[in-house]
């Protein structure tokens, strides 16, 4: 049951966004679609309400109450971003706002994009790890809880991977590429007089 809520609040946080930014740009109804907007926050609380009744009723803390958490956390800390990179493209296509910035592949800018989004992670990390270990608090039972410890090594695996494979691998590759300072080289060997 818990993971049908888990799809539920997901599948309710992207119509809500859409809705929001149909009722924003297509229609111009601002205040509704800002309304609509600030409602996506909402599903994260109501996860989080139906999560602990579930384990404050008795129930066996499993893999869906572990998604859970790591959703709510992952969601508190990537949430506003995915709204504003939705937005800025609703702006663009309905509005005629400037096209959506794209990162550049390489560079200064580049190197960043990935320790701020890493830094986003870590932030989702600490949420999830929170939510978990308050999971594993509420039950007392480590033999219930078993899923939500579980939980807590595997997202540290996956934000451990993530720095040395994103933040630490881009400005590894920045720091050992020649730069040019914005002038050509030449490839050519020039004659001597």
């Amino acid at each position: 049951m818990l993971l049908g809520f888990i799809v539920g609040c997901e599948i309710a946080f992207w119509v809500l966004l859409v809705a929001g930014l149909i009722a924003r740009y297509p229609l111009k109804a601002k205040r509704t679609g800002a309304a609509l907007l600030l409602a996506t926050p909402l599903v994260d609380v109501v996860l989080l309400v139906v999560s602990a009744a579930d384990l404050r009723g008795g129930g066996t803390a499993g893999q869906a109450h572990a998604l859970a958490a790591a959703y709510l956390g992952f969601s508190v800390a990537f949430g506003h971003s995915m709204v504003r990179w939705a937005d800025v493209r609703f702006a663009h296509r309905f509005a005629g706002g400037p096209p959506p910035h794209k990162v550049p592949k390489r560079g200064p800018e580049r190197v960043r994009y990935e320790w701020r989004e890493w830094g986003k992670a870590m932030l989702g990390w600490a949420v999830a790890v929170v939510l978990l270990q308050a999971g594993i608090w509420l039950v007392g039972d480590a033999e219930r809880t078993a899923a939500l410890r579980s939980m807590q090594g595997m997202l540290s695996l996956v934000v451990a991977i993530w720095f040395v494979g994103w933040p630490v691998w881009v400005s590894v590759v920045e720091l050992l590429t020649p730069h040019t300072n914005g002038r050509k080289q030449s490839t050519s060997k020039t004659k001597r007089r």
